[in-house]
């Protein structure tokens, strides 16, 4: 699902977001977003559609066994020089 909209700067910085595009995402007037700086540009979402999308990032990811794993083998490493 991607879909394009343009949109520009306007007065003091502010945006207008397309009608169709907040209706299609359920923002509605007092609705907080996010602006997130990424490498690729800047992504804009609800902390929920955030969460989500980190979720689906991380899912099956085991951060607690790869910490374990690195520690284990920054002991070894020094348990052998």
């Amino acid at each position: 699902m991607s879909t394009t909209y343009v949109t520009s700067m306007g007065d003091r910085g502010r945006l207008v977001v397309p009608a169709v595009l907040r209706a299609k995402q359920h923002w509605d007037l007092g609705t907080p977003l996010l602006f997130i700086e990424t490498d690729r540009g800047v992504v804009l979402a609800t902390r929920e559609q955030a969460k989500r999308a980190l979720r689906e990032q991380l899912a099956g990811v085991d951060l607690v066994g790869e910490l374990l794993a690195e520690r284990r083998a920054d002991a070894l490493a020094e348990d052998h020089s």
